[in-house]
């Protein structure tokens, strides 16, 4: 019997607002824009049925006590558009308002949204309640306590349009053209397989398994929206998947993409992914993925069966069932992966981790058959080179050129991959000459260095980064932006120059600490504005004790030692 969407009724605002397109379009035009994408592409396909609009502070509070609307359908999960104070003031946002929610790739209006209430949540609540601790260690809590602004808005929308996409347009299904396509082909029942990771041997017997033992079809459904910072970039995982299809008998299985940000939020996340499934999926049983990793003292955030209890405690609810993800393993002697609790005492067995997997991509050691198919390998190959090829990032704390040029020359004669120096002085002069001395400029000029270095790190070049950069948030920001979005080139080393302050002033020959002594540069680190010393430098040095030689040998050091030279 084929599942109703969530809560009754799929809502798909493209489908419902489609005869008032263009007077919405037309109204668009006058509203100030709001951007966000991928929860408002769920909300507007339907995907987060029976969401229609970013939740009230009514609905949002109750989510988080109870994983209750406040109507008392399930949803565990806050779904909210935030804002900050000063966006509020500026784009007047109170109830009764209406806004454009814009695509921020191409600033095409995809809904309008009037505002029902504007509230302050509870973020330590928030994190605690539904990540299970307020714990920065969790990347979904990172993101709200760093990234997330102050305010939510809540209210109800109109969609004028889906998102455009460039990319593998062929595999973009809403909930209704899913539902759809299996009902053209006859497809009654589905394991839906959700993964955020690279597809490999055990993954497909994985999946096959579970279609046999419930007489079904199989739909791979992975995450390409927001994931984990370091993960896999989706552009290599969506080829992977395509090369790994072929290997499913004719007919058995179909890829489709789903444009979720996920939160990783445990069973709380894994009851959320159910209500999407079955939006999706007439009729359907779901694996689960992965989780956030360690917490803070070193433990996981959840245990091995918490999602899988907390969907069974919800499973007739929800009309939907979980199957649990069993460990696979290779027998060499029979050739074949067997769940690793069915294997017999005795019996050798092969596993190749995932720590082990990158060390083989980034070293080049092959990668065994068994393991893997030849077109995964190929396909992952291309996009994480050896660590030899990959690109990195040295940031220097203290502008201190004379390294920074000694290093540059040094990359240049050790060859292998481009070097690109970027002094403080000229970064302010090509990249930041509008900006000035205080606290925030100098934070935007360090993050539009990040962007630079991650830009080119991602192409495979040695980037160096030597501007003054004396807070501490900004270096960190500086360190996760480019781990996060330089692929295979998110390598970064901060060099703390730690030289002392007298020391900087009697070698200066341009005179600035003088002049800043005398009061006529204002905002001059370590004069009159602070200098927060680095907490997790990855190599310290002191121009006061160390030759310029000895710097450059000990980063080479550091660098040959992490396998990048």
């Amino acid at each position: 019997m084929a599942n109703i969407p969530h809560g009754g009724v799929l809502k798909d605002l493209v489908a419902r607002d489609a005869p008032i397109q263009a007077q919405l379009v037309a109204e668009a035009a006058t509203l100030r824009d709001l951007r966000q994408l991928c929860d408002l592409e769920l909300i507007i396909n339907g995907g987060f049925s029976p969401l229609e609009g970013f939740m009230d502070e009514k609905n949002y509070n109750s989510v988080v006590e109870t994983m209750r609307l406040a109507d008392r359908t399930l949803f565990p999960i806050p779904v909210t558009l935030d804002v900050s104070e000063a966006e509020r003031d500026e784009l007047d946002i109170q109830p009764g308002r209406r806004l454009t929610l814009r695509d921020p790739r191409d600033d095409q209006a995809l809904a309008i949204l009037t505002v029902s209430d504007v509230y302050r949540p509870d973020k330590a609540k928030e994190a605690e309640k539904v990540m299970g601790a307020d714990d920065i260690a969790h990347p979904s809590v990172a993101y709200l306590r760093n990234r997330a602004k102050d305010l939510y808005v809540g209210g109800s929308i109109q969609a004028i349009q889906l998102p455009t996409y460039h990319d593998y347009v062929d595999l973009r299904f809403t909930p209704s053209e899913l539902r759809a396509h299996f009902k053209k082909m006859a497809w009654r029942k589905v394991v839906a397989f959700q993964t955020r990771n690279p597809m490999h041997r055990a993954h497909r017997e994985l999946t096959v398994r579970a279609a046999r033992q419930r007489l079904a079809n199989v739909l791979i459904h992975p995450v390409v929206g927001m994931t984990k910072p370091g993960d896999v970039d989706h552009y290599t995982r969506v080829r992977v998947y395509q090369a790994i299809m072929p290997k499913y008998p004719n007919g058995m299985a179909h890829l489709a993409l789903l444009p979720l940000a996920m939160r990783m939020a445990g069973p709380r996340e894994a009851v959320w992914h159910a209500i999407i499934r079955k939006n999706y999926v007439p009729a359907s049983a779901q694996s689960t993925s992965k989780g956030p990793g360690k917490n803070s003292r070193g433990e996981d955030f959840y245990g091995p069966y918490d999602a899988q209890t907390l969907v069974t405690e919800f499973k007739d609810e929800l009309a939907i069932e979980m199957v649990p993800f069993q460990m696979m393993t290779y027998i060499p002697s029979l050739e074949e992966y067997q769940p690793i609790d069915e294997v017999p005492k005795g019996v050798a067995t092969l596993n190749i981790s995932g720590t082990e997997l990158r060390h083989r991509l980034r070293s080049g050691a092959a990668i065994p058959e068994w393991f893997s198919y030849a077109e995964v390998v190929k396909a992952l190959r291309e996009s994480y080179p050896p660590r030899t090829k990959q690109g990195f990032v040295c940031l220097y704390n203290s502008g201190k050129d004379s390294i920074a040029r000694a290093l540059q020359v040094t990359l240049n004669q050790q060859g292998g991959r481009s070097v690109s120096l970027l002094l403080g002085e000229t970064v302010r002069s090509e990249l930041s000459s509008e900006l000035g001395f205080s606290a925030e400029d100098r934070h935007k000029n360090i993050q539009r260095i990040a962007f630079v270095s991650a830009e080119l790190s991602r192409a495979g070049a040695a980037v160096i980064a030597a501007p003054i950069a004396p807070y501490e948030r900004s270096r960190a920001a500086a360190r996760e932006h480019v781990v996060s979005s330089a692929g295979p080139g998110g390598n970064f080393f901060l060099i703390h120059v730690a030289t002392p302050l007298e020391v900087a002033e009697k070698t200066d020959r341009k005179g600035v600490y003088a002049r800043a002594r005398r009061g006529e540069i204002k905002g001059f680190t370590g004069i009159d504005d602070v200098y927060e010393p680095p907490k997790a430098a990855d190599i310290t040095v002191d121009i006061s004790q160390q030759t310029i030689p000895e710097i450059v040998h000990s980063i080479v050091l550091l660098l040959e030692t992490n396998g990048l030279i």
